[in-house]
């Protein structure tokens, strides 16, 4: 039994939509106790991941059986509520949507263009997002089975969908790709356009499926009642600052137009340098600032990254350890507009107290 109900999810959506609109007067702050209530029984399977995902054996009832019996495990307490991740199937799953090759080999998933057109000009690469593609059919049916299920009391998320320049270098390759912002930028363009069309079609497609949820998530966890969705662009760590805005920054104005609600992943210190870009977005609602693996931790960004931010109206994701976000309301004065997720056990309570306590 998953320990969660309806009034609890509306009491939910209630504070992540104020979050969103910027009305939350605290932190949005998700605590998930994984070890909160003893397992109920073996799973039948193992949890789906990038390292079985390709395995579409695997009956959609067992899948969801073991999504279940995980989730009874958990408590969900302040703003958290029972959810599934699809980043499972992969960070840019659109491009194996549009036909890039899927592979997870090494227990990660991994796009790369499709057989044969590794070394053929852009003039020949598209995208096209195919409703009918195996990996697009294996995901619907799993939330279709999913939405009958759980009827609105765990979340089914959106896949990674990926950027769309990002699904571009998959789907061309990267260096390619660096080379044709030089000598072709009418075909990036024309490639940035289809890819941008495919990106849409996917999010639509799997949108009315998900509709009887009557809520949306992403992998980043953040609820919402209407269109939302984490965007990005991890190729812009390797451009120039004109190029992110003649390559990139239109196709992210259309995405913040485009959803309701929109948070930009902006990850690594070299994607800093578009920091100022990404905040004319008028739309953006949030950034999510991951700083990676061997970089100082959150109060090192606070005049550099989280006071930008702020200042410029948005909402902040604040990832990694609990101890950043204290440290970060610590240092702005104030936890409004900040957001952060965290997986707990039963004997980090007093951690789990103070956390609650932003609240």
């Amino acid at each position: 039994m998953i320990h969660f109900d309806k009034d609890h999810m509306a009491a939910v959506m209630a504070a992540h939509e104020a979050w969103w609109d910027g009305k939350l007067d605290r932190p949005l702050v998700k605590i998930c106790i994984t070890d909160a209530y003893p397992a109920e029984k073996d799973p039948p399977v193992p949890l789906i991941s990038q390292a079985n995902c390709h395995d579409f054996s695997i009956p959609v009832d067992a899948l969801l059986d073991t999504i279940e019996l995980s989730l009874s495990r958990r408590e969900f307490l302040g703003d958290a509520f029972p959810f599934f991740n699809f980043d499972c199937f992969g960070p840019g799953i659109v491009a194996a949507f549009c036909g890039a090759r899927l592979d997870n080999s090494s227990g990660r998933v991994w796009f790369f263009p499709q057989s044969g057109m590794e070394d053929a000009p852009i003039s020949e690469v598209h995208a096209f997002y195919d409703p009918e593609n195996a990996w697009a059919r294996r995901i619907k049916e799993i939330y279709r089975a999913a939405v009958d299920r759980f009827d609105g009391t765990v979340i089914m998320g959106m896949p990674d969908l990926g950027g769309v320049m990002d699904i571009v270098a998959s789907l061309r390759g990267t260096e390619n790709l660096l080379y044709d912002l030089i000598d072709e930028p009418e075909e990036v363009h024309r490639l940035v356009h289809e890819a941008e069309l495919a990106w849409e079609a996917a999010y639509d497609d799997f949108s009315r499926v998900l509709a009887p949820q009557k809520a949306l998530t992403d992998w980043d966890g953040l609820l919402s009642a209407s269109p939302s969705y984490v965007i990005q662009c991890d190729f812009c760590y390797m451009i120039s600052n004109p190029m992110f805005r003649e390559f990139v920054l239109p196709t992210l104005k259309r995405n913040t137009e485009r959803l309701a609600h929109t948070i930009y992943h902006l990850d690594g210190i070299g994607a800093l340098t578009h920091l100022d870009d990404i905040l004319t977005l008028p739309k953006l609602n949030a950034v999510q600032w991951v700083y990676g693996d061997g970089r100082p931790k959150s109060k090192h960004w606070i005049d550099t990254v989280y006071r930008k931010i702020a200042a410029a109206g948005k909402g902040i994701h604040v990832v990694e350890e609990p101890q950043n976000l204290l440290d970060v309301c610590e240092a702005l004065g104030s936890g409004k507009g900040l957001y952060a997720s965290y997986n707990l056990k039963k004997q980090d309570a007093p951690l789990i107290e103070e956390l609650l306590a932003l609240r």
